[in-house]
């Protein structure tokens, strides 16, 4: 079974429904970090200090298949594509270790009725 991790970075008002979508298309856990960012065009506030506001990271490990069907599910669902609020990416992984057992038969029932 070959993996991959998914990564959203996402405005922090999306994080409840990203949640949501996530679990929904398949994704067992997710790992949230709070972030801060700064995009292309600084945004200017109070006393000329620029803020560009709060983000969320999920994190998840998933089975390479199921992190695309994730991701697609994120970016249509959030409309990221038109609205630039955030952005989805996977990295695939060579090695995992601490995967809970549990976790791994759920991926496997998944394939199986993909196929």
């Amino acid at each position: 079974m070959k993996f991959a991790l998914l990564v959203a970075i996402l405005a922090e008002d999306l994080e409840e429904k990203a949640i949501d979508i996530a679990k929904n298309a398949g994704a067992g856990g997710v790992t949230l970090l709070d972030a801060r960012g700064i995009g292309a065009k600084e945004k200017k506030t109070f006393f000329g200090l620029t803020y560009e506001g709060s983000q969320a990271v999920l994190i998840c490990v998933l089975e390479k298949k199921l992190s695309l069907a994730v991701m697609k599910a994120l970016t249509v669902k959030l409309d990221l594509a038109r609205h630039s609020k955030g952005v989805v990416f996977t990295v695939p992984l060579d090695h995992i270790a601490g995967i809970d057992t549990r976790q791994l038969e759920r991926f496997e029932e998944r394939i199986k009725d993909d196929i």
